[in-house]
């Protein structure tokens, strides 16, 4: 592949709107995938782009916003911003089956295994995480920085990343003691916030920068966004959030609400957007935007 073969207007240097940040990273996500799965119509290819609809799209927007704090292209960055909203999809559509959670509702919509059938479900799945990981491939940035965005993919989505987190928080449902707060800690950075931290990190890693900054940033949002999830269960109400509320507390997991208590819970959402807002003091003014994505976090409703 010619690395230099796209190089279209750069990214537009003014800090845009976090809101308009992140219609732009839907938008791209939308187009990339059609894009992709051009020319397929079978029930799988229809499963991966009603998975990829109607979710946040804040894992893209955080690829985006970096590249646009590395002076990269939206060309160069859009097949990066499908590759995480793809692979995230994929999570949720076997997090929701129901030999994992069991859930009948995502985004306020039947869940895959629900509007098609499980069979479908777990190969729209499977076929979301190949894509994700060729749309990387196909990025117009250097070699070893697409070699680079792979490796730590394959870290953050397997099992030292999500998928081990995922397989903890399983197993905590039926261990002897209850997880302290170290453990759900732990549990959660790698089932929530590998993903987003990745995501935060992949601009500067597409421009070969030093990551440490936004990987700072991306930790402390990360942990955020998984305390403002479990606030979301006790005090959201199902239709505004889009999924089943109130089901960590019944099915008896170990949460930061129920370990904190709901004010400290806050408190500590609160804190840790805090420290993701002084770990972008590098950029100055120029990541004012996704300062306002970590203030975001913690004031969602879904």
């Amino acid at each position: 592949m010619n690395d230099g073969a796209l190089r279209p207007a750069r990214i537009d240097p003014g800090n845009p709107s976090f809101d308009e940040a992140l219609a732009d990273a839907r938008a791209l996500v939308d187009a990339e995938l059609r894009r992709a799965l051009a020319g397929e119509a079978g029930p799988i290819a229809q499963a991966m782009l009603y998975a990829c609809k109607g979710g946040k799209g804040l894992r893209g927007f955080l690829v985006l916003e970096g590249a646009r704090l590395h002076g990269l292209t939206k060309v160069q960055a859009a097949p990066v911003v499908a590759a995480i909203e793809a692979l995230h999809a994929y999570s949720l559509i076997h997090d929701d089956l129901p030999c994992m959670d069991d859930d009948d509702l995502r985004r306020g919509r039947p869940t895959v295994h629900r509007a098609w059938d499980e069979a479908t479900a777990v190969l729209a799945g499977d076929a979301l995480q190949s894509l994700a990981f060729e749309l990387v491939c196909r990025a117009t940035i250097p070699a070893e920085a697409r070699v680079m965005l792979a490796l730590t993919l394959a870290q953050a989505s397997g099992v030292a990343g999500m998928v081990g987190g995922q397989a903890l928080d399983i197993a905590a449902e039926t261990a002897p003691e209850p997880l302290g707060l170290d453990e759900v800690t732990r549990l959660q950075a790698r089932k929530t916030g590998a993903l987003i931290t990745w995501a935060a990190a992949a601009g500067a890693r597409m421009a070969g920068a030093d990551p440490a900054p936004l990987i700072r940033y991306g930790d402390a949002l990360g942990l955020a966004f998984q305390i403002a999830d479990d606030i979301l269960d006790i005090e959201g109400d199902a239709a505004e959030v889009g999924k089943a509320t109130g089901k960590d507390a019944g099915a008896g997991k170990a949460t930061f609400v129920g370990l904190l208590g709901l004010e400290a819970a806050k408190a500590r959402a609160r804190s840790l957007v805090e420290d993701a807002c002084a770990a972008l003091d590098p950029y100055g003014k120029a990541a004012d935007t996704l300062r306002e994505a970590a203030r975001f976090v913690t004031s969602r409703r879904k």
